[in-house]
């Protein structure tokens, strides 16, 4: 039953906070949801441990029947490429939990209830092998992101939270006929695993295919519909923010992992061109695009667009390498882009603004703070040693095996990811004290050093040791890339 607990421990936490939002109970509220949150990572510490290497098959898996009129079960399983964003997402709750420690203080029984119950539908998502069951978690992840944004978020936070609703939502009423679609021709089955063998024409995987891109894309997102998520980012609060970066994104990096590769290999085959066309835009155009924000958040979530466009690349070049690459870009992606927008975060609640124009000198005042910047940013950078490096070089690698001149393409990169990354270090941390705002800085507390330490450790031990992350993902890749290989026309 640990799938379930990893669900139900921070949803069930996440409920009993709601009730009290009486004053005075802040701080109460608080520990119980950090109380709630370790509980729900520690939960998912037996899933590492237990874990099966050298195999394909689902494990930890669940079955019962939910709504027998329709067949559908709480059907639920891991593996080697759902694992990891398990873990991770109780994790990155769990620090997000501790960094609005002081930032929120109103309503926060309902700010960090939606946190928790959002991670749980997130896990959900992840471990869902029922078609409609993932349909359930997958769009019951907005509701609480979007009480979030529109709580909680900037001056234009109702234009921000509507523009997030909007726009996953609509993706997601063609996947939902894509659903009923594939019960329907898998002969009334919503099991996931049936649908992968259930043969279908050229023209039903196309549908199928640009059905299921409609969410998955707006979701990672890839250009062009990628315009939601600057504005929600600049307007969300640090801890949205960091959630929506590190793991919200890859929702739709896993439905193509989980739905759209294995239902419709031949339109996935047939439209590859495509995907990489996209992704190396989204890689280059928008990193193109990242460097001339003048809002640091609006520019760390340009680069998650380009980072993720890694990721989608890696996918459609069909090969192994490029693959494993683009599910180790998906997880070192999430320690990155959540340390980078609690560091944002750590400057926004001393100073109150987002702009760069606005600071200058910082390491002067904020020596500590600035050191853990700099490895940061060097990780959105794609240093060498740091988890930024490793997902990238591996797609870089599998985009030349593709073609030498899709390889060239993705290197570009690297260049500019130093660009955006090591600009916004420049203006913001170094050289003089620009005004007195930033002379009066105080260096980050206990409380922020822990957090951005613990990121710090995992940005670094991924990028000099990612054995133990490829490791687990590399049977079920193997086996992926060996049923997309095989057409299933009927």
């Amino acid at each position: 039953m640990w799938l379930s607990l990893a669900i139900w421990v921070p949803i069930v936490a996440g409920i009993v906070l709601l009730p009290l939002g009486k004053p005075g109970q802040e701080n109460l509220v608080r520990w119980l949801a950090l109380i709630g949150a370790i509980l729900g990572f520690l939960v998912t510490v037996p899933l590492y441990t237990g874990f099966e290497l050298g195999t394909a098959q689902m494990q930890f898996v669940e079955r019962a029947l939910w709504i027998s009129t329709f067949n559908i079960h709480y059907h639920l399983g891991i593996d080697g490429l759902s694992f990891w964003f398990v873990p991770l997402t109780a994790f990155i709750t769990v620090l997000v939990v501790i960094a609005s420690w002081q930032s929120i203080t109103e309503r926060v029984n309902q700010y960090m209830g939606a946190f928790l119950i959002l991670s749980g539908l997130m896990i959900g998502v992840f471990t869902a092998l029922d078609g409609m069951l993932f349909y359930v978690f997958f769009e019951a992840t907005l509701i609480p992101m979007y009480l979030i944004i529109g709580i909680w978020g900037g001056p234009r936070k109702i234009y921000a939270a509507f523009k997030f609703f909007l726009y996953t939502l609509l993706g997601s009423l063609l996947t939902l006929i894509a659903v009923i679609y594939l019960y329907n021709a898998s002969g009334g089955s919503f099991d996931i695993q049936t649908w992968h063998n259930t043969p279908l024409s050229m023209l039903e995987q196309t549908w199928i295919f640009f059905a299921f891109f409609a969410a998955f894309a707006v979701k990672i997102p890839m250009w062009p519909v990628h315009t939601w998520l600057p504005d929600v980012h600049v307007e969300a609060p640090t801890g949205g923010s960091a959630v929506l970066a590190a793991i919200m994104l890859k929702l739709g990096a896993y439905g193509f992992l989980r739905f759209s590769l294995p239902i419709a290999p031949d339109a996935a085959h047939e439209y590859a061109w495509l995907m990489i066309a996209l992704s190396l835009i989204a890689v280059i155009y928008v990193g193109l695009v990242a460097i001339v924000q003048e809002d640091m958040k609006k520019l760390v979530a340009y680069s998650s667009v380009a980072h993720m466009g890694f990721v989608s690349l890696g996918f459609f070049l069909f090969n192994h390498i490029g693959m494993t690459g683009a599910i180790v870009q998906m997880v070192s992606h999430g320690f990155v882009s959540a340390a980078m927008f609690l560091a944002i975060g750590v400057l926004y609640d001393r100073m109150h603004t987002r702009e760069i124009a606005a600071y200058g000198g910082v390491i002067n005042t904020m020596p500590k703070f600035a050191a853990f910047a700099l490895l940061f940013a060097m990780a959105n950078a794609g240093l060498p040693g740091t988890a930024g490096f490793i997902g990238e070089w591996m797609v870089i690698i599998g985009g030349v095996q593709y073609s030498f001149i899709v390889g060239l393409l993705a290197a570009t990169a690297l260049i500019l990811g130093a660009s955006y990354s090591l600009l916004m270090y420049k203006k913001v941390y170094l050289g003089d004290v620009a005004n007195d705002n930033v002379r009066q800085l105080q260096d980050i507390n206990c409380r922020e050093m822990l957090v951005l330490a613990i990121l710090a450790v995992c940005v670094i031990f991924m990028g000099v040791y990612p054995k133990p992350f490829t490791d687990i993902m590399d049977a079920s890749v193997v086996n992926l890339l060996a049923h997309v290989a095989q057409a299933k026309l009927q």
